[in-house]
């Protein structure tokens, strides 16, 4: 299984941790805030341990679930300690009213990381056309992801599927923007077309 370092205490944190130890693989905990880091890991049992904020993370996979405004900033003050790791971003860069997005047209909230992590580390788009509530209920829903580095791709496609998911590849980091707006297709479809949010989107294969 894989070694997987959280930066961030919230929801989304405490859904991919809690899935990720039930899939084996073992999950570090990293907070600004000390308390809370050390609480989600206890929270999360056997497999999962507390980080120091700034230190190099332990995991292969450090996963970045902050809030969008934070995300780079966070990866800009980790620098060379993010040296060789492969990055996921599972932000949504939405506007207040989450029916639009916050950033140009032309960049996305991942490809702005790949621009200042290290040039020996890997960015990968994932997670962020999920809700946390879903993810904390172990239902079985496809993970869209999108990067560049092939054999990263594979490191976070095996991850997800570890979690009980379906990992899909959408293709390059490019692709990231356009999954950052399909979390507000996703956010659109909660609120206007089944009005709720216990709903996840996905790929259906038919034959022929």
């Amino acid at each position: 299984m894989s070694s997987i370092s959280i930066i961030g205490t919230g929801n989304m944190a405490r859904a991919i941790g809690a899935l990720a130890v039930a899939g084996g693989n073992t999950v570090e905990v990293i907070g600004r805030d000390q308390a809370k880091a050390a609480d989600l890991a206890k929270a999360l049992g056997v497999g999962g341990t507390t980080g120091e904020f700034g230190a190099v993370p332990a995991g292969d996979i450090v996963i970045v679930a902050l809030l969008y405004a934070s995300v780079v900033p966070v990866v800009t003050q980790y620098g060379d300690a993010l040296a060789g790791k492969v990055i996921v971003d599972i932000s949504n860069p939405f506007n207040d009213a989450a029916d639009g997005l916050a950033i140009p047209d032309d960049t996305s909230i991942a490809q702005e990381v790949a621009k200042a992590a290290p040039a020996s580390a890997s960015v990968v788009k994932a997670f962020n056309t999920v809700f946390g509530h879903v993810l904390e209920k172990n239902r079985t829903v496809d993970v869209f992801f999108a990067g560049d580095d092939a054999q990263a791709k594979a490191g976070v496609s095996k991850f997800i599927a570890s979690l009980g998911l379906r990992p899909l590849d959408v293709g390059g980091l490019n692709m990231a923007h356009w999954l950052e707006g399909t979390g507000l297709v996703l956010m659109g479809l909660a609120r206007h077309g089944v009005e709720n949010f216990e709903v996840a989107l996905g790929a259906t294969e038919f034959d022929g």
